[in-house]
């Protein structure tokens, strides 16, 4: 009688150390501020660096290409973020950094009716970032929209910005 029940012990053990490990993982975090626009997927929120999550932006020096002319496409993707941000303050939700020790984030603003509106989202429905498939298919319907309206990079030609950072580091 013992020993089925120092299993069945061990077993609820196990299943609530395994369950509050998973339970705490999935909490998020939440930083506010207003925010400084590093690039078109970085912002800075009280000295703490915060990539958007899911997202991948244009770099700073990126040419893209529009009726056969090439443009900064990096310059124009930060341009957009920082008029969508402006002076407003800026709440983000988190539950890990990368490896560069940014926090990945969802970010939001908010609209005066108490509505809030994703950064991220923003981004990558008006073209000025891409759905970071690799990371997360979340924005993937937004990309579409942009690509299916030609609206932002899908104006024109460019090259993915992780393939972009691939080939020219």
């Amino acid at each position: 009688m013992k020993k089925p029940s120092l299993i069945l012990f061990s077993i609820l053990i196990i299943f609530f150390i395994n369950f509050s490990v998973t339970f705490s993982a999935k909490l998020s975090n939440f930083i506010s501020g207003k925010a400084k626009v590093i690039d078109g997927d970085t912002i800075k929120i009280k000295g703490n660096n915060i990539r958007l999550l899911g997202i991948d932006a244009p770099e700073k020096n990126q040419i893209c290409f529009k009726k056969g002319e090439s443009y900064n496409c990096g310059l124009s993707s930060t341009t957009a973020l920082k008029k969508y941000v402006g002076r407003k303050v800026i709440e983000c939700a988190y539950t890990e950094k990368d490896k560069y020790g940014r926090i990945l984030g969802t970010c939001y603003l908010w609209k005066d009716e108490g509505k809030k509106l994703s950064l991220n989202r923003y981004m990558v429905f008006t073209g000025n970032a891409v759905a970071y498939k690799r990371y997360s298919k979340e924005y993937l319907d937004d990309e579409k929209w942009a690509k299916n309206n030609q609206l932002g990079m899908w104006q024109g030609k460019f090259t993915r910005p992780e393939e972009w950072r691939r080939k020219t580091k």
